[in-house]
């Protein structure tokens, strides 16, 4: 039983009505794209039903049991029996067999997870399991989405199951989980190759995100789309009608919304801060609004993000049209000068 109370690998997966919850559907065996029966067999065909009970035998008796396994995998102090064949599916987990000793029948392989934070142990067990069926897709939520995305594309050959924490991912992007995104993307390089200064004991940081390749640059993009587009609809900013965020007392309705957006502005990196306020999908008003709008953010980030980096950053307006690349508001970050003292001789 692999030293587990329950499912012996460590992964519950809800049978029954929890399959059909699941916001992706999931096809296995053979399908007519007309939806006509397939050689004469109303679906599911008798072989399709053969090749469902086949994995979820595999499942269960492989994957959650460690039934008859030949490997052995050890990750974040924890200990799965499990198969060759089907981790093979893995090139990542395949390049590991391939170079560790196999003694008595048994192989035994360490994945390392100490570099990649963003892995954790249920994302890693989903990712896993996903290589012995798709029931696995019933225990991915919003909560674990991106750490399942992160896992899967660490150990490679199954892009279905990328897409599907991605696109969950993208939709759970919220005003209440915004600063966890932000901090995430903080340390993504942006499309043209750069990316908001960090300080010393944030270096490691970069690291995070390396392991999501393209999903990392698709995720900065939606959350700068969420910030741009989404946010202010949600807050309903430049609007009559009532914000979905709780006003403050004696605040009006838009004096409610725009309040939030700027503290949560306050805490963008510069680059995505620039890029939003500079866009013309940013609408919230007029030029002068988005102006003056800039100009309390720029107050708010001197008092957390931008403080204490060694860098000013100033918004300016222009009058009678759009001179920076068609913005007429432009936001700017220059480097302090340092104060030059003067030593008497």
């Amino acid at each position: 039983m692999n030293g587990h109370v329950g499912p012996s690998n460590g992964v519950t997966v809800d049978e029954g009505d929890a399959r059909h919850e699941q916001p992706y559907a999931v096809h296995n065996g053979p399908s007519s794209s007309t939806g006509h029966p397939v050689n004469g067999f109303a679906q599911p065909s008798p072989y399709q039903m053969h090749n469902e009970a086949i994995v979820h035998h595999l499942f269960h008796a492989g994957f959650q049991t460690g039934n008859y396994a030949d490997t052995v995998l050890h990750v974040l102090q924890n200990m799965y029996r499990l198969h060759a064949i089907i981790l093979s599916r893995s090139p990542f987990l395949a390049h590991l067999m391939s170079t560790s000793p196999q003694t008595g029948g048994q192989r035994t392989i360490v994945v390392h997870l100490e570099n990649e934070p963003e892995v954790t142990h249920e994302g890693f067990a989903i990712a896993m399991g996903y290589l012995y069926s798709a029931e696995s897709l019933n225990s991915l939520r919003p909560e674990n989405a991106r750490a399942v995305l992160a896992a899967a594309c660490l150990l490679g050959g199954m892009e279905d199951l990328c897409g599907y924490a991605y696109e969950l991912c993208r939709q759970s992007i919220s005003v209440e989980n915004i600063s966890e995104w932000l901090e995430f993307v903080e340390a993504i390089p942006s499309s043209d190759g750069t990316s908001t200064p960090i300080e010393p004991h944030q270096m490691p940081q970069p690291h995070r995100t390396a392991v999501f390749g393209p999903y990392a640059q698709r995720l900065r993009d939606d959350v700068f789309h969420f910030l741009v587009v989404r946010l202010p609809a949600i807050l309903n900013v430049n609007s009559a009608s009532t914000p979905a965020t709780p006003q403050v007392e004696g605040a009006t309705p838009s004096d409610a919304g725009r309040d939030t957006l700027l503290h949560i502005y306050a805490r963008v990196p510069f680059d995505l801060f620039k890029a939003a306020v500079e866009s013309p999908t940013f609408q919230i008003g007029s030029d002068q609004a988005r102006f003056k709008f800039a100009k309390d953010a720029i107050e708010l980030r001197k008092k957390g993000i931008a403080r204490g980096q060694g860098a000013e950053e100033t918004v300016v307006l222009a009058f009678g049209g759009g001179n920076f690349g068609g913005s007429a508001v432009h936001v700017t970050r220059k480097l302090r000068k340092r104060p030059l003292w003067k030593v008497n001789s």
